[in-house]
């Protein structure tokens, strides 16, 4: 059965390295089921969603039938891997309602009854939300119907949710309407997953929390949670990132690469390592920083400040925004950079900073959030204050100019990706919550 994990600060994660085995390596006939799983994440599949597309192919790997479902498509700017095309050909989007999808939601609506109709409604009625702002809510009550008609068809033994805000709000509503059991996963602080939670919780059979801390959070603001709720980080298969050439630093001839990788918004500290830049060239380090990612409107939101912001300080040679890009291009680019650098303001599981340690590449991020747990300070990488432009350019600087600091960095980083294996896999862990008791 798999256990619940907590060390190194309470940031579990399993990553499949030295001498653990990988997805190619395991036996075929380990841990088989005949389960079969509806797995919900938003607006997949998303620039950030590498993590569900590997936890899908090993649920499907241990035997487990899945069916791909998501609450729309992305934009089409955002859909930047190579599977993306794959991902969303098998994958059933609840919105927009086609005439059949909502004809058969309204059907499993009145077939659900008036008991259900009332529980419904009585959700609706004790909201947190204001008055004025119900209308999601409403949809999700019609998106509930149609994802408990798709549970029916499917013959889904269990249904998962990667997310706490409106994706678990149709959830809930679609087991009013008589859909299987679900669970849900909190992948960050929970302010940031909207109202009724205490609704969303209660209407689950189980729950996945990255960190101990997010856990904490969740039973100090939510009375009634499911009684399993492991701790589980996402197996982001760290072993993909190996190394085959060996790190060079910079010697000091030639353009420093940096590269940082992360959606363009706000709480990725972006801006503040536009301005480090500055102030790194203006000490006369020849950098280049490439910046993966792209903002929630395809381009045409966050991204434009930043532009500004490149404009405004003379960096249109010196910083290159990628957009979204595909996972091999991203690995392509941690084994060229001379360091990896994140500004995030509280990054809640560090996918990015690991995958930069696993590339064997010294890692510069910020001081908060998770990070402190993934990152020991001088040893397999730099911590730096949040906000903090100048302390941003000096940690970077003084990696780059002690190249014996760079190797032993990078040396560790590797070491540490590869020494961890503090939690089971998350597709184990999600296979154990979906089994029924008796199976169990």
């Amino acid at each position: 059965m798999a256990t619940e994990a907590s060390s190194n600060g309470g940031v579990p994660f399993r990553d499949d390295l030295k001498g653990k085995k990988t997805g190619q390596q395991r036996s075929s006939g380990a841990g088989r089921s005949s389960i079969r799983i509806g797995y919900l994440v938003p607006e997949f599949p998303g620039q950030t969603h590498i993590m569900f597309w590997r936890e899908l192919h090993e649920l499907k790997r241990l035997g487990a039938h899945v069916d791909q479902v998501s609450t729309r498509a992305p934009a089409v700017q955002v859909q930047s891997h190579e599977w993306s095309a794959e991902a969303r050909a098998s994958t059933t989007y609840l919105f927009p309602l086609r005439t059949s999808a909502l004809l058969g939601a309204l059907g499993r609506m009145l077939a659900a009854g008036p008991v259900a109709w009332s529980s419904a409604a009585v959700q609706v009625f004790r909201s947190e939300r204001t008055l004025g702002t119900r209308g999601p809510l409403l949809a999700a009550v019609l998106l509930g119907a149609r994802l408990a008609q798709l549970s029916r068809l499917r013959r889904w033994d269990h249904m998962h949710v990667h997310s706490c805000a409106s994706a678990a709000d149709v959830a809930r509503f679609a087991r009013i309407f008589g859909s299987c059991p679900f669970s849900l996963t909190l992948h960050g602080g929970l302010s940031d997953y909207g109202p009724d939670q205490q609704d969303k919780w209660s209407a689950a059979k189980a729950g996945i929390v990255i960190t101990e801390q997010f856990r904490r959070e969740l039973q100090a603001a939510v009375p009634t949670l499911p009684d399993r709720l492991p701790l589980c980080g996402m197996g982001v298969g760290l072993y993909r990132l190996r190394r085959q050439m060996p790190y060079v630093t910079w010697r000091g001839e030639g353009q420093i690469n940096l590269f940082s990788c992360g959606r363009l918004n706000p709480a990725k500290g972006h801006a503040d390592l536009i301005k480090a830049i500055k102030l790194l060239r203006d000490g006369g380090l020849p950098v280049h920083c490439a910046i993966a990612g792209e903002d929630e409107a395809g381009g045409n939101g966050y991204r434009r400040e930043l532009e500004r912001l490149i404009r405004e300080l003379g960096l249109e040679g010196s910083v290159q925004l990628l957009g979204a890009i595909p996972e091999t291009e991203v690995i392509h680019r941690l084994h060229r950079a001379h360091a990896f650098v994140l500004a995030s303001l509280g990054e809640p599981f560090g996918v990015a900073v690991m995958e930069a340690m696993a590339a064997g590449l010294p890692t510069v991020v910020t001081d908060a959030g998770g990070n402190p747990q993934l990152v020991q300070d001088g040893t397999d990488g730099v911590l730096f204050p949040v906000a903090d432009p100048p302390s941003l350019a000096a940690a970077v600087s003084r990696v780059l100019r002690d190249p014996e600091l760079a190797e032993s960095l990078a040396a560790a980083a590797a070491a540490t990706a590869e020494a961890r294996d503090l939690a089971p896999n998350s597709a184990e862990v999600l296979l154990e919550l979906a089994r029924p008791m008796t199976a169990r």
